[in-house]
């Protein structure tokens, strides 16, 4: 095990074995990040939120964050737990610790997947619209190149990253019932930031590709 990002934000804890891939991996939940510099796979589910690869195949580093909106616009002081909730943070956080661990910026490349419109309630918020503008803008800013992405449309995602190669695989979620939870999971979380309501599951066809 080789975790190089305690310092700053809130770093992901939860590893288990992946038997789909047959090896070690970390699961981000919303507001968390990880980085790493051994064999260890990155996995998330994605909703309306976003998350970001980042990967220096020379340095043998890679890092994901899992964030929720694009910007916070209150500025009251936060914990780095609740900051991590915002991509303008989470994305800070997630290169600086990059960088830290001995990644350079100029070979750093990102693949971004997420930021699906499945709260339907909250449409005139385009919160994955948003969050998906955010992280193209902010890489873009920052001079680091898009290697993939899979963003918007009306579907979840599980995204697994492999920083060993640096590929990704994403997979849209097979049963109403995962897109449920997905959704009852963001109602909750959304409704606390910014105080709107979750929708009704609509079930979505799966598919999976790798980027």
């Amino acid at each position: 095990m080789s975790v190089l990002a305690a310092r700053a934000g809130q770093m992901a804890s939860h590893r288990y074995f992946d038997r789909d891939i047959g090896c070690m991996a970390v699961k981000l939940l919303p507001s968390e990040y990880y980085v790493t510099e051994d064999n260890t796979a990155l996995t998330t589910v994605l909703g309306s939120c976003v998350a970001a690869c980042l990967h220096d195949p020379q340095a043998g580093v890679a890092g994901m964050n899992h964030f929720m909106l694009p910007a916070d616009a209150d500025e009251q002081p936060r914990s780095h737990a609740d900051a991590m909730r915002y991509g303008e943070y989470a994305m800070d956080v997630l290169l600086r610790e990059l960088l830290r661990s001995g990644a350079k910026r100029e070979r750093l490349h990102a693949k971004v997947f997420g930021g699906g419109a499945v709260l339907p309630t909250m449409t005139t918020l385009n919160i994955g619209d948003r969050n998906a503008d955010f992280v193209v803008q902010y890489l873009r800013e920052q001079g680091i190149a898009i290697a993939a992405q899979d963003l918007r449309g009306p579907h979840a995602r599980r995204v697994c990253f492999l920083p060993s190669t640096g590929k990704a695989v994403v997979r849209k979620l097979r049963t109403q019932a995962g897109v449920q939870m997905i959704q009852r999971d963001e109602q909750a979380l959304m409704h606390r930031l910014v105080g709107d309501a979750a929708p009704t599951p609509a079930a979505r066809q799966p598919a999976s590709r790798p980027a």
